[in-house]
């Protein structure tokens, strides 16, 4: 083979693998959109099996934004999801930050002196 071959063969690797990746971009889409009802949903999967390039390149450009918007809303929701999962998880921080709290309590007459030792204790044990 020569060199022209080659640079052929990886142009169209290349451009397979693009639309490979634009397809499941396009069927994950498809399944994220609560607005599309099944029928719809059918018949756009049908048109990607049958005319693919062409259903393709209709459906971006004719539901991309609203495509990047869903695709954005999940990312923000997934986000979200993992912060407050780490909130839970990480628990209150320091002691410093569970001493402060109490003492808090404690001034404000929401804890007795024995249950602020209590946390004192635990939280520098």
């Amino acid at each position: 083979m020569d060199l022209w071959s080659w640079i052929a063969w990886f142009f169209w690797c290349f451009v397979f693998i693009a639309y490979l990746m634009a397809l499941f971009s396009i069927l994950s889409d498809i399944f994220r959109d609560s607005s599309l009802n099944g029928w719809l949903k059918a018949v756009w999967i049908i048109f990607l099996i049958f005319v693919p390039f062409l259903t393709a390149l209709v459906y971006l450009i004719a539901r991309g934004d609203g495509m990047s918007r869903r695709s954005m809303a999940q990312a923000r929701a997934l986000r979200e999801d993992q912060d407050a999962y780490i909130r839970a998880t990480a628990g209150s921080g320091s002691s410093i930050d569970d001493i402060a709290k109490a003492k808090t309590l404690l001034d404000s007459g929401a804890i007795s002196q024995a249950e602020f030792d209590a946390i004192k204790a635990k939280a520098l044990a």
